[in-house]
């Protein structure tokens, strides 16, 4: 196999970003965290984040974080100017944000609805347009981005139920 073919897949952990280009797959596994995807069909790019929480003070003149929504989604912005991209034609969807604390009767702990609710702003605040999602819950997800075709599998547990999907 050439390596001009050969199959990428890269892994997610909470924080991280990565881009790519057909052929390949970007992965992750989510709790309360939220996963974008946003892929390109005529250039067969995209990229995919693993958001932890849903912002912070950003310390001035510091670099955009992908740990927190906001952050995350204004480097997502970056990358498609860098491609002279813009986020309207991308293909985006959001997934994640369970609410994996339930049962703690603690003030504001349903971190899951907080990260939901700031990356839909950010994404809405950056020109970007949510074709799917698949949040909420209180479960597990584990997702796949094949940036060959921009389709997102999504695995839950077997022992857990899914939720009736916000869809778009």
């Amino acid at each position: 196999m050439s390596p001009s073919h050969q199959h990428h897949d890269i892994f997610l952990h909470p924080g991280e970003i990565h881009f790519g280009v057909s052929p390949g797959r970007i992965g992750t596994l989510l709790g309360s965290c939220v996963a974008v995807t946003v892929w390109h069909p005529q250039l067969q790019f995209g990229g995919m984040c693993h958001i932890l929480l849903p912002g912070r003070q950003r310390p001035p003149g510091s670099l955009p974080d992908g740990r927190f929504a906001n952050e995350a989604i204004e480097r997502f912005s970056y990358e498609l100017r860098a491609k002279r991209v813009s986020p309207a034609s991308c293909q985006v969807k959001i997934f994640g944000g369970g609410n994996m604390f339930a049962g703690i009767q603690a003030i504001n702990m349903d971190v899951g609805r907080r990260n939901i609710e700031a990356t839909k702003a950010a994404l809405s605040a950056f020109g970007f347009l949510v074709m799917t999602e698949h949040v909420g819950g209180n479960h597990r997800r584990r997702l796949f981005l094949d940036l060959s075709s921009g389709h997102v599998w999504m695995v839950l547990p077997q022992n857990q139920s899914s939720p009736s999907p916000g869809r778009k």
